[in-house]
């Protein structure tokens, strides 16, 4: 059975940083995309930053410049680092990958469990 094991939220000041992680664990041939999306009590989950399989990139305009979003394929551990954060961004964070289950099979789409994030002074 995979799972995603997120880890690295918590209490930051403005201005401060953070970096999550999300591990896959299970059996499985390889992850496709994966992703970190937000969610705010009363709004939808929204998307934070991409990365593919091949280390293509992209992140929602109000993280652009602050955020990255990086993979380690070998660990099969994705990674969003989080610098001048701002209240705003306080929200529950998730991890999401396509992961394929064979070279010839089909795929499918895994949350992690979500870990807050929190800016307050």
């Amino acid at each position: 059975q995979v799972q995603l094991v997120e880890s690295g939220g918590g209490l930051v000041q403005p201005g401060g940083s953070l970096r999550l992680s999300c591990a896959a664990s299970g059996s499985f041939f390889s992850i496709t995309a994966t992703g970190w999306y937000r969610q705010v009590p009363g709004k939808q989950r929204e998307l934070v930053a991409g990365i593919t399989s091949g280390g293509s990139t992209n992140y929602a305009d109000p993280v652009k410049g602050r955020f990255t979003v990086s993979r380690d394929n070998a660990k099969n551990t994705v990674y969003l680092q989080m610098n001048s954060l701002k209240p705003e961004d306080t929200a529950v964070y998730y991890c999401n990958a396509e992961i394929r289950h064979s070279a010839v099979g089909g795929s499918s789409n895994y949350w992690g469990q979500g870990t807050q994030v929190t800016v307050s002074s």
